[in-house]
């Protein structure tokens, strides 16, 4: 024993002498070793680094030795036992990004048997560049790799962490892209806005977003109403109560009124609220929701259209799912590493074949179902990524749907369907007689007078 000390303290000490930053992951992935030049790289975060597990994530909301733990986490592949070569980060003081290439060395043959990760990184920093727009990044070639959505998920996060808080629309697709354009104006704006879209696309994210984002946070409380539900009375008080909100210890009148479905709010309270909130004297920032255009609804005289003015100064499309499909791996991605962070089990990514069946489905409840649907396939998979088999039965029951849809029924109307057959045999007889209509009427067996009328009638 006292010999193995020894060799154990000749290797720490040798490893201690290498110029390049080198760490030591156990099976389970918590740091077990960093040498002298990884300290001196690491600087205050190495403090307490020692025995943290490192999170597979890019979540912001992680700080101290859980956060730096998680800048340098192998990426999938070296949880499989595959030698690879990525990206690590550490901060520093001033909260910007370091960012080194590491060799990730597995020691193990599978993840069954899986000793350690011996991570040895560059002697020196990689020049990083940041985009200024989260939504520039260069597309990946092909099908992106976990390590590729991983690493776009945490330049998003850090680009835009600043200005508003959306991570539910990362992504490249146009529609998202004019999203997040809009959502930055509104967060820096004390314009009401209205967030049109279906039912799980993030309406309630955005408006906290808006709420809480811009340069200059606002003071004061977001306070959400159902408007299914709202009574004259309700909104007397709830807007009494925004404005004299220095009683909570706020500056009065800077709170958000959340009107959620403001497309249903009842026609015999509509005029009730639009003179509470046209006849305020006091900077209340209104925000609503609504799945469909309130201009819509005034058009088809079912909506105030003072009050939908009042509520949509800026208007911002959410857009479902379904027409965002290309964001589809950078959001499961992302939900997967939010689940690593509130976990102890580490996946890296999905596999293609469990992609492709995400894909294919037609997400009904958007984005808030991708969400539940990585959180169960994650607690179910068994290796080190989420498989096909993982997911959900719905999806797999979609898919079998998709492949064998119901055959229609063909509606058959009598009278034109006699009427192709009658066609076709004087036709065939006229074709017999030579076009003798005695003798076709003949071979039909009726008298020519009536075939010179069904002729007539047929043409």
């Amino acid at each position: 024993m006292a010999q193995q000390r020894i060799r154990a303290a000749e290797l720490a000490k040798l490893l201690n002498s290498a110029s390049q930053p080198i760490y030591v992951l156990d099976g389970e992935f918590a740091v077990i070793f960093c040498n002298r030049a990884c300290h001196d790289w690491l600087g205050p975060s190495a403090d307490g680094l020692l025995g943290r597990r490192c999170a597979y994530h890019s979540s912001l909301e992680v700080t101290g030795p859980e956060a730096a733990a998680a800048g340098l986490c192998p990426p999938p592949p070296a949880m499989a036992c595959q030698e690879v070569v990525a990206t690590v980060s550490c901060s520093n003081r001033d909260g910007t990004l370091r960012r080194r290439r590491a060799r990730f060395v597995p020691l193990g043959t599978c993840p069954e048997d899986l000793i350690a990760v011996v991570a040895i990184l560059d002697a020196e920093d990689l020049d990083t560049v940041a985009s200024p727009e989260p939504e520039v990044l260069p597309p990946p070639s092909g099908e992106p790799s976990a390590t590729e959505l991983h690493e776009q998920i945490r330049q998003f996060r850090r680009e835009a962490a600043g200005r508003y808080r959306a991570d539910r629309f990362i992504g490249r697709s146009p529609a998202i892209r004019r999203a997040r354009s809009q959502i930055e104006l509104a967060a820096g704006s004390r314009a009401s806005v209205l967030l049109v879209g279906p039912p799980g696309s993030g309406r309630q994210h955005v408006a906290s977003a808006i709420h809480y984002g811009g340069d200059q946070p606002l003071a004061g409380s977001l306070i959400p109403l159902a408007c299914s539900v709202l009574d004259a009375e309700l909104i007397r008080s709830t807007v009494t109560a925004l404005a004299t909100s220095s009683s909570l210890g706020e500056q009065p009148g800077r709170g958000t009124l959340l009107l959620n479905e403001a497309d249903q709010i009842p026609a015999d309270v509509q005029p009730e609220l639009t003179a509470v909130l046209l006849g305020r004297s006091f900077p209340l920032r209104l925000i609503a929701t609504a799945e469909q255009p309130l201009g819509e609804l005034v058009r088809a005289g079912r909506y105030r259209e003072d009050l939908a003015a009042a509520l949509s100064t800026i208007t911002i499309e959410l857009p479902p799912l379904a027409c965002r499909r290309e964001d589809l791996p950078l959001l499961a991605q992302l939900f997967l590493e939010e689940t690593n962070v509130r976990g102890t089990r580490q996946l890296g990514g999905f596999t293609p074949a469990a992609l492709d069946r995400l894909d294919a489905y037609l997400w009904p409840g958007n984005v808030d179902e991708l969400a539940k649907i990585v959180t169960e396939a994650h607690g179910r998979a068994e290796g080190p990524q989420i498989d096909v088999n993982d997911l959900p039965r719905r999806l797999h029951l979609a898919a079998d749907a998709a492949a064998y849809p119901p055959r229609q029924e063909e509606t058959i109307v009598l009278d034109e369907f006699l009427a192709r057959i009658e066609r076709e045999l004087i036709r065939r007889a006229l074709t017999a007689a030579k076009g003798n209509k005695a003798k076709a009427a003949r071979l039909l067996g009726v008298t020519r007078p009536r075939l010179y009328r069904r002729l007539m009638q047929l043409e």
